[in-house]
């Protein structure tokens, strides 16, 4: 019989793996995006991995979208902006876009940071990103992280960033 602590590091490694493999398949296309992307992340102090990773994450760098819209209609962009959140204004892989949810993203960190200043960076910046992914205001802070089901999101963003980060964006 296989311990249960052995099956839970075995399922992380899976884990990690299968977003390696996506992230690989992503940034071919986020290479397409890398000059607004540096450009956005420069004017808003924000990674241009970090950005790559939320489009990855959410939009798989639009593989996943029809014109720009999700499957529901809901959500807009490659970093999935809620139409219930804003009226997308600008085409949906432009880099006025990019900079539009990059900006939501860098409010939603530091909404966080305001309302946890002892937190430590790390922590704020998980927040921040949980709450960019449940529209801002929207937030409930637990030790797991709340923002999907399978408490994976927000570690998923960061390990997508981290390996954009080690292949040049």
């Amino acid at each position: 019989m296989i311990p249960a602590l052995l099956l839970l590091g075995l399922s992380a490694l899976v884990g990690y793996a299968m977003i390696r493999r996506t992230a690989e398949a992503d940034l071919v296309r986020l290479r397409r995006y890398e000059i607004p992307i540096r450009r956005v992340a420069t004017n808003l102090c924000l990674e241009p991995a970090l950005i790559g990773a939320i489009m990855s994450q959410e939009s798989r760098v639009g593989l996943l979208l029809d014109n720009g819209w999700d499957q529901g209609r809901q959500k807009y962009g490659l970093m999935q902006i809620s139409r219930q959140l804003q009226q997308p204004y600008v085409l949906w892989d432009s880099e006025e876009h990019i900079n539009q949810c990059s900006t939501i993203l860098v409010r939603s960190i530091n909404e966080v940071r305001a309302r946890h200043p002892t937190w430590t960076w790390d922590r704020q910046l998980r927040g921040g990103i949980c709450t960019y992914h449940a529209r801002m205001g929207n937030l409930q802070v637990y030790e797991e992280d709340p923002c999907s089901r399978d408490s994976n999101y927000v570690n998923s963003v960061i390990r997508r960033a981290q390996y954009f980060k080690r292949n040049g964006f």
